[in-house]
């Protein structure tokens, strides 16, 4: 445990691990490779209700619907190594934003920026409303339309659909529109925004584990690695 504990924080490489545990480095990546699992299927804490875990899109949801609990949505990405030459689906992990190679992942928070959920894993290339939708979220809105959620411009589509339940920025007015018109969606902007600030903080916590700063390892361990820091994370965070 101590042993990936150590990777995930300082993402030390296994061999000089191994040489400051007086082990093999096999014995490291294999203690990792068993560890990382248990920890990333642990799900995430809920604040004051010490045995209750959210692990899947569903569970968010259920959890706001009975606490009235307001969510935040934001998509992360994370730097990748860039894949090999000749390999199919090469360019799908080459994020517009970014202009590099990365892997995303959607964050939902609480309006306090406590964690409460980490998923949708997809390659960087694709689309944070398409990711979100893989997952069912038009269905859980539609189940549950006494959720409302604060999101960023990059969730336009999705305030379209439910607009009584999902508030994204307002458009931004015409180069040539009036004054007050500008003023007022300044206004607004900067009200959404503040309620939605606190998707951010929880976003940043994570990453400041070096593994999520860039990630080094193969892609196929990413998903474990990342759920894995992001329950512990939520483990402190409800305990404040």
């Amino acid at each position: 445990m101590i042993a990936t504990l150590v990777i995930l924080r300082f993402q030390l490489p296994h061999a000089a691990l191994a040489v400051f545990c007086g082990v093999d480095r096999s014995t490291i990546t294999r203690a990792v490779g068993e560890v990382r699992p248990l920890l990333a299927a642990r799900g995430f804490a809920v604040p004051g209700q010490p045995g209750l875990r959210l692990r899947t899109l569903a569970d968010v949801f259920a959890y706001a619907a009975s606490e009235g609990v307001k969510l935040r949505i934001d998509g992360t990405e994370v730097q990748v190594r860039r894949p090999r030459a000749g390999r199919p689906g090469r360019r799908a992990f080459v994020s517009g934003k970014k202009k590099q190679n990365t892997i995303k992942a959607t964050a939902v928070s609480d309006q306090d920026g406590r964690l409460l959920w980490l998923g949708a894993f997809r390659p960087g290339r694709m689309h944070d409303v398409t990711a979100l939708r893989t997952d069912g979220i038009d269905d859980l809105l539609r189940r549950h339309p006494g959720v409302r959620a604060e999101v960023d411009a990059g969730y336009q589509g999705l305030a379209r659909d439910f607009p009584a339940q999902v508030s994204a920025p307002p458009k931004k007015p015409r180069k040539d529109a009036p004054a007050e018109e500008t003023a007022s969606w300044e206004q607004r902007r900067h009200q959404q925004s503040s309620e939605r600030i606190c998707i951010e903080h929880a976003i940043a916590e994570p990453r400041q584990w070096r593994c999520l700063q860039r990630w080094t390892g193969r892609r196929e361990y990413f998903e474990d690695t990342a759920l894995a820091v992001a329950g512990l994370v939520s483990d402190r965070a409800a305990a404040r």
